[in-house]
């Protein structure tokens, strides 16, 4: 081609508003290969197929015309992207994590071996988890990609009560072989029940609506089935072969002694406290809006996201909609009051500051129209006629080359067309917004037989997104109260039941509430941080509520000397594996994947506010119970025994 052959293509490309802002940028300098796929659905690996073959093809573009910068964006590589990026995090985020829990599992039980032994756990327990996900054929998703961190949680709290309980057994004089056997003892009806009433609580989000959410249910339930298996069973017999070291009651018991006694004496305070931070904590609940930025979870250093901001500053948005507008009847689309209604449409939807670009049936007509009177630039209008509007379809599609039908954009029998938006990077509660809008738009300036729906992949991700989080949400608590259930047939008490119901569900409402004052927006795997911390949570009251049973039971003791025995003995265990745990957290913080720093800062702060509950309002309830029907003991905390029983 010459340069005055280019040029008059050039020119014709910009000055066609189908093309021009499309995939022709204003200025020229920048064009768009858009490929639509349809894809069978027989395999999970589709999409990634997809993107790699875009990839191959870009890095031979980039190989033969160097001079070119070559972007690869859209639907397709937005979904490929998450899935690297969950699988990048997995390979690099969680095992960093684990090896700051464990180092900090063996700085506190002094003994490398024992928590190598609890790392064998964790890893296989992690593994079976992932495993499910391979037999079961599950995609990884930022969901399901939590999985193996809910698992590591249990593993590794399990791990550290029953290693903790033997040592100090063995300082009490117990030989390594009895002491085991009497931490299994103690140990055996928390770890079980923790586990039990986690795998109940992960089961039932199989009654969510989505996939995702189902994914993480059945990974989870045979994670944390193998870390139960494996601590009652593997973990014991490798504490056989290992010389662990026999420790003391921990120091920080009497610091704990002075909690107690602190909680004993002032616990109506301690509803106070609690009644204030709840009633904040309840405030930014209420701020909490399902919703999620797709392009903006990803960093401004990786790939996908240098693509689409190219993309989006030089050409136009990734994320198209779609909108069916039917005429009522056969060859309707040919009536001028229908092209004329078609054409308000899209000139409203031209003059919304989120719209790109629109393209409809109406820009076809008017096009034609303008052909016909010898390119005349006032000619491009709508023909005035149904006879006109009908023969200016029929000699477009004569004239165009084969493959190139209007079967995407007018159905058979001509009742209905498409219009395509694209918009620019929107949150998803602005993307609803804007279909809700539309669809709104045409419900009140339209004939009913013109009502359509918005469509198109943004629009299924931003619904699914809003219905995750709710499901999420709601699944929690249902958890949360089966959970409950399950400890009134287990401690054989629904008062105990009940008294749990609280410390179980406050750190999730104290995690949600910090969020929505500081962040608000609440995407998919942010809803599912209160499903990871369900392990850590329940770990905690159930160590606390069985060993408080156990010493009013075995002992007699008092309802206050049980709190304060039962927070010398369990206090520092929980204290420090939950601040483990946490830390580990707060390690994803660091992710250049938001949805997996989003689930880091938040399960960890649900964490913390999970043991502050078990140290301080779970004592007080307990004496706040007790109290109506026993008397004030005044035992000194320094002349309860500490034995392990």
């Amino acid at each position: 081609l010459s340069d005055d052959e280019l040029a008059a293509i050039q020119q014709a490309a910009l000055g066609d508003p189908v093309l021009s802002g499309s995939l022709v940028s204003p200025d020229g300098t920048t064009t768009a290969v858009n490929v639509n796929l349809r894809l069978p659905g027989e395999r999970a690996d589709e999409v990634s197929a997809v993107a790699e073959a875009a990839r191959a093809l870009a890095d031979e573009l980039r190989r033969d015309y160097p001079e070119l910068t070559v972007q690869l964006t859209g639907m397709a590589l937005m979904n490929h992207a998450f899935m690297e990026a969950s699988m990048r995090d997995m390979a690099v985020m969680l095992p960093v994590v684990l090896l700051l829990i464990l180092g900090l599992v063996a700085f506190w039980l002094r003994s490398l071996l024992a928590t190598l032994a609890i790392a064998l756990v964790t890893l296989a327990s992690a593994a079976a988890a992932m495993a499910t996900a391979g037999w079961l054929g599950y995609p990884i998703t930022p969901p399901s990609a939590a999985a193996p961190i809910v698992v590591l949680t249990l593993a590794v709290a399990d791990g550290v009560h029953i290693v903790r309980t033997t040592s100090q057994l063995m300082a009490q004089g117990h030989d390594r072989l009895e002491a085991i056997r009497e931490s299994m003892r103690v140990n055996w009806g928390p770890v079980t029940y923790t586990s039990l009433t986690t795998m109940v609580g992960f089961a039932c989000l199989n009654f969510a609506e989505t996939q995702p959410v189902w994914h993480l249910a059945n990974m989870t339930v045979v994670g944390v089935f193998v870390a139960w298996l494996l601590s009652v069973t593997a973990l014991p017999a490798m504490l056989v072969r290992i010389r662990l070291r026999a420790r003391e009651a921990d120091e920080r018991s009497p610091r704990f002694a002075a909690l107690a006694d602190f909680v004993t004496r002032h616990y109506r305070g301690v509803f106070v406290v609690s009644a204030v931070v709840v009633g904040l904590s309840a405030v930014g609940v209420t701020r909490l809006q399902p919703n999620d930025d797709f392009v903006r979870y990803f960093d401004e250093a990786l790939e996908f996201r240098v693509a689409t901001d190219f993309t989006q500053e030089h050409l136009s948005g990734i994320y198209r909609l779609e909108l069916e507008v039917r005429s009522g009847e056969e060859n309707g689309i040919s009536d001028p009051a229908y092209v004329g209604k078609l054409e308000e449409l899209v000139t409203w939807l031209r003059e919304r500051p989120e719209v790109h670009h629109v393209y409809a049936f109406t820009d076809i007509l008017k096009r034609v129209n303008q052909t016909v009177s010898g390119d005349d630039p006032a000619a491009y209008r709508l023909p005035e006629t149904r006879e006109a509007a009908a023969q200016y379809l029929m000699l477009y599609e004569m004239g165009l080359p084969p493959g190139m039908a209007l079967s995407d954009r007018i159905n058979v029998d001509k009742s209905s067309t498409r219009v395509t938006i694209t918009i620019g990077d929107l949150q998803s509660q602005e993307v609803r917004a804007f279909a809700a809008a539309t669809e709104s738009w045409l419900a009140a300036h339209a004939p009913p037989s013109m009502a359509g729906k918005v469509t198109g992949p943004v629009v299924i991700f931003s619904e699914l997104s809003e219905r995750n989080v709710r499901t999420m949400m709601g699944g929690n608590l249902a958890s949360l109260l089966l959970i409950s259930l399950c400890l009134a047939f287990v401690l054989r008490s629904a008062r105990l039941a009940g008294v749990s119901l609280l410390p179980n569900i406050l750190p999730i409402v104290v995690g949600y509430g910090i969020w929505g004052l500081a962040v608000s927006r609440l995407n998919i795997v942010a809803s599912v941080a209160g499903t990871v911390s369900l392990g850590i949570i329940v770990d905690d009251t159930i160590h606390f509520l069985m060993k408080y049973e156990r010493m009013r039971r075995e002992k007699g003791l008092s309802a206050e000397e049980a709190v304060r025995e039962t927070l010398v003995q369990v206090g520092p265990a929980m204290a420090i594996t939950t601040v483990v745990l946490a830390s580990g957290f707060f390690v994803l913080a660091l992710s250049a994947f938001q949805m997996t720093s989003h689930l880091g800062v938040l399960t960890g702060a649900i964490a913390v506010a999970a043991i502050v509950n078990d140290l301080f309002l779970l004592p007080a309830l307990l004496l706040g119970l007790a109290r109506k029907g026993e008397g004030r003991a005044s035992t000194p905390v320094a002349h309860l025994n500490t034995e392990l029983s």
